[in-house]
């Protein structure tokens, strides 16, 4: 990967690599996940955790058998233990329980047909298809070697067995390292049932060794959960130019346009709709609503029919009740906005709690930080606020308010009637700008 981060902690769609196979290992219910890492340890102990996670070290590196013989320590005496892979993210649950319901009381691999299975252990089998041992591409015959069916890595073990089985293992190969994947053979040995259950998707089973592989499988992990939105109901614009790095949900007749990122949890209503190249992180959106293009919106409530850009940005703990408009250029961050309030053009709203039917106009902004404290606004109903306003909070503009244009409000204004401050304008005939000097030539 050229890089100081281990690579299971590399992003695929917005979290670590190994988080991806964790919440598969807790689909299933596991007892205990039992964490292999060598290079990055305490990075990776940073990273992931939870109380049904526990860490073996493997130093130094000596293959995966070896990996696992470190975690043999840690494991349960739960009939079968699963063997996942930290780089190989994509692998379903509902695929593993397939192969935990094959292994039965034996061995069960989880195998593949790619297009290319050059560098992959390949499955031997006998006449009746039975699984009877699997060897590294290093290790293979010429024959072999034309067998497409590859080794995932991927399997069930009888975890009393395997405990026996570690110890006998040898590092007689090309790699000089222990091989997971020779147990196979002494489980053959013993009589117990082998079975090797081809993935559906092969793509599910790839893993990650380098920058190249990561972003493929970030757009098979985007395709996969496009074609998910779609076959819901939802309409993407183009699915190959989305981004979900988190949970997204949505209602029916919900529209996506190109380009949008969706981070952390979002909730789409019924009819909302998103332009294009708008980022939505831990957001919900209420029905009929409409994200205009080029918006940014963060930890944020936005109610029913509320229309929202283009180019606006809502920051955290924003709550928007049904009707706002919020326009272009127009920043609201930790405040309220009532019912049918409106802030269409180059506003800055914070820290303020905006009632019903507000007008906040052009160039208007909320003066809420004195350089110590954070101080709030409260604006309330039916208030209509002028062009270039400053609010310096604390401060309450009080119902039914006209604000005039360009006015600085510093204290709390009474009910109704006009505010604004003083203002003088005089005409001075015949004054000349200032004007350059000519070039000498």
């Amino acid at each position: 990967m050229n890089s100081e981060l281990p690579k299971v902690l590399h992003p695929l769609a917005g979290k670590p690599l190994l988080a991806h196979v964790i919440a598969t290992a807790r689909e299933l219910a596991a007892e205990r996940i039992c964490i292999v890492h060598g290079h990055g340890g305490e990075q990776v102990r940073k990273a992931v955790t939870g109380d049904d996670l526990v860490f073996a070290l493997q130093e130094p590196q000596l293959g995966t058998g070896h990996a696992v013989q470190q975690a043999l320590p840690q494991l349960t005496p739960a009939p079968l233990t699963l063997v996942l892979y930290g780089d190989v993210p994509l692998v379903r649950a509902d695929t593993l329980r397939g192969l935990l319901a094959a292994a039965g009381k034996g061995v069960a691999i989880l195998t593949a047909v790619p297009e290319d299975p050059a560098g992959y252990g390949r499955i031997l089998r006998n006449k009746t298809k039975r699984v009877t041992g699997i060897v590294e591409q290093k290790d293979a015959t010429a024959a072999q070697r034309k067998i497409r069916e590859i080794n995932t890595g991927i399997m069930v073990l009888p975890t009393a067995k395997l405990k026996q089985w570690l110890p006998k293992l040898r590092n007689k190969n090309a790699q000089n390292e222990y091989y997971l994947t020779d147990v196979v053979a002494l489980a053959v040995k013993d009589r117990l049932p082998v079975t090797g259950m081809v993935a559906e998707d092969a793509g599910e089973t790839e893993g990650v060794n380098s920058r190249v592989q990561l972003a493929q499988l970030e757009r098979l992990h985007q395709k996969r959960e496009a074609m998910r939105l779609l076959e819901a109901g939802v309409t993407l614009l183009d699915p190959a130019r989305f981004d979900q790095r988190g949970t997204l949900g949505c209602g029916r007749d919900v529209v996506i346009d190109v380009n949008c990122v969706f981070e952390g949890a979002v909730e789409l209503a019924d009819g909302a709709s998103i332009g294009a190249n708008c980022v939505l992180k831990d957001v919900t959106i209420g029905p009929g609503t409409r994200i205009e293009p080029f918006c940014h919106l963060d930890g944020a409530s936005i109610g029913a029919g509320c229309r929202i850009g283009p180019y606006a940005r809502i920051r955290p703990g924003t709550q928007l009740a049904a009707g706002v408009h919020i326009g272009n250029f127009v920043e609201v961050k930790a405040s309220e906005m009532g019912d049918g309030s409106k802030a269409n053009h180059l506003a800055y709203v914070g820290d303020s709690t905006v009632g019903r039917n507000v007008n906040i106009g052009a160039g208007t902004i909320t003066c809420n930080y004195d350089g110590a404290s954070k101080h709030r606004t409260v604006i309330e109903d039916d208030v209509h606020i002028g062009s270039d306003v400053q609010l310096v909070a604390p401060v309450r503009v009080a119902r039914g308010s006209t604000v005039g244009a360009g006015t600085t409000v510093w204290k709390d204004t009474p009910a109704g009637g006009l505010v604004l401050n003083p203002k003088s304008q005089e005409h001075r005939p015949g004054w000349q700008r200032p004007r350059k000097a000519p070039k000498s030539s």
